[in-house]
């Protein structure tokens, strides 16, 4: 069995939901990804971005049953990882509460407060074992305020909409700084809550507010907006994307020019917003694909740069493990290997049928005799006689 280096990092896929991540859309996302997984996958919820709320582990074990319910054929082997809050016995700096990351086919995060999972996350044990296990091959499916958390900056939702602070971004955990590019997700692009009264497009800061928020991002990055119930799947080993869903994703390239053409942008702001960061605007639909190159070209090469050494080391003997485990299991569920019989006893074996085809039930033993004197015995079934060897 040969093991991955540090060298040779093989990142799984990633998923960003804009929303719907339990609903018909999401299930159609979830089925894509569990066809990749090994059979009987290992999945990890981890619940950090809601671990503020009360009913934390009821807000991440919704998902949980969703999985087990309706992706019941995949039967997938579902761990919560309740790694809440810092300073308590649910830190996501304890490696034992994070230890199941480093096993996982799938990590999933989803709903919460965006800040709230930067600042329980950042530079912790469970992000870094999250970061390992994802450059070993596991999928890594994320919604709504994770999906935020990620990016390079993190839009504040709560404390801008709810809460009435100033616009502003908040440096976010940055997961494809790793890769050399810097990324901003938005979810719940399209967003309609307010009805006609209040635009909550753009993740409920509305066109006008977000047109505000974007002259305060720099120049050199890129934004992705994803409708809801609506799925980014990002295939980073084959350099690609796929829109899956019931909306579309919005790609706003900054600080270059590109010739494609646009599409009709009347009434959405976007062209506006393309103009402000002197780029332009991609608009992909449900079923549409992607190279990656176009809105991520990745380095994977840097994917390893700045994990620490003991996450990687221990994410290896994990990966090592879990091979080991696997490959038993596959060779206890495989049929021995019968031994077939060599053409001496076959021909015994065929003589004593016809012994006692004619009831010659003497003969039968003798013949039955001389077969076990050469190391096989006779099973007879209704099937007919079968042969094996003796032990």
């Amino acid at each position: 069995m040969t093991l991955q280096t540090p060298g040779d990092p093989k990142p799984g896929p990633v998923i960003l939901f804009g929303s719907g991540e339990t609903s018909p859309s999401g299930r159609k996302v979830f089925e894509r990804v569990f066809r990749q997984l090994p059979p009987k996958p290992h999945v990890a919820l981890l619940e950090t971005p809601a671990g503020f709320e009360l009913n934390s582990a009821q807000v991440i074990g919704r998902v949980g049953e969703f999985l087990q319910r309706r992706l019941q054929n995949y039967q997938p082997q579902i761990v919560i990882v309740p790694a809440r809050r810092r300073g308590t016995p649910y830190s996501p700096d304890d490696a034992e509460i994070a230890a199941p990351l480093l096993e996982a086919d799938m990590i999933f995060m989803g709903p919460g407060s965006p800040t709230y999972a930067v600042r329980q996350l950042r530079e912790s044990v469970a992000w870094h074992y999250l970061q390992a296990r994802h450059r070993l091959g596991a999928a890594l499916v994320l919604a709504s305020a994770a999906a935020i958390a990620i990016s390079a900056y993190a839009l504040p939702v709560y404390e801008i909409y709810k809460v009435g602070e100033d616009l502003h971004w908040k440096e976010g955990l940055n997961f494809f700084g790793a890769y050399g590019i810097p990324l901003v997700f938005v979810p719940h692009w399209n967003n309609n809550d307010g009805g006609e009264e209040l635009d909550t497009s753009r993740c409920f800061m509305g066109q006008s507010r977000f047109s505000e928020l974007i002259e305060l991002l720099p120049p050199d990055l890129t934004i992705l907006g994803i409708d809801e119930k609506t799925a980014l799947m990002m295939d980073l080993q084959g350099g690609v994307c796929h829109v899956v869903g019931l909306g579309g994703v919005t790609l706003i390239h900054t600080g270059h020019q590109h010739n494609a053409p646009a599409p009709d942008l009347q009434g959405s702001g976007l062209a506006e917003l393309a103009e402000q960061r002197q780029g332009h605007i991609h608009i992909f639909p449900d079923g549409a694909s992607f190279p990656l190159s176009e809105c991520c070209p990745l380095d994977i090469r840097l994917s390893i740069e700045g994990l620490p050494p003991s996450a990687w080391k221990q994410a290896l003997e994990a990966q090592r493990r879990l091979d080991e485990a696997r490959q038993a299991e596959e060779t206890l569920s495989q049929p021995a290997e019968v031994e077939e019989a060599p053409p001496e006893v076959q021909a015994l074996v065929a003589q004593r049928q016809a012994a006692r085809a004619r009831k010659d039930w003497a003969q039968a033993d003798v013949l039955r005799a001389q077969i076990a004197d050469l190391g096989w015995k006779v099973l007879d079934t209704p099937e007919g006689p079968k042969v094996e060897k003796a032990t």
